[in-house]
């Protein structure tokens, strides 16, 4: 299974080798969007992407890239909740 993030497009440093810099949850990185950034349609300073081991795989929009995102807050929440309650640290 492949889990992809959603990110936001915040720059593109260098179009011509498909780079672009992309904020993940507060966090930039340099993503490859050579996937999708089409000459039809070129990826922009804040589109939204999902990013996979650093190849932005798909276009998303803004209302998708949320519901994502509060799913995977969500499942975190979720998981530290499991973790207190297997350690006894559950007030």
């Amino acid at each position: 299974m492949c889990l992809g993030i959603p990110g936001r497009i915040v720059e593109i440093p260098d179009r011509q080798a498909g780079l672009a810099t992309v904020d993940i949850s507060g966090v930039r990185r340099s993503v490859s969007v050579a996937l999708v950034d089409e000459p039809s349609a070129p990826v922009e300073p804040g589109d939204w992407v999902l990013v996979h081991v650093g190849f932005a795989l798909a276009r998303i929009d803004e209302e998708q890239a949320q519901e994502t995102l509060d799913l995977l807050h969500r499942g975190v929440e979720l998981q530290q909740e499991l973790d207190e309650i297997r350690h006894g640290t559950v007030a």
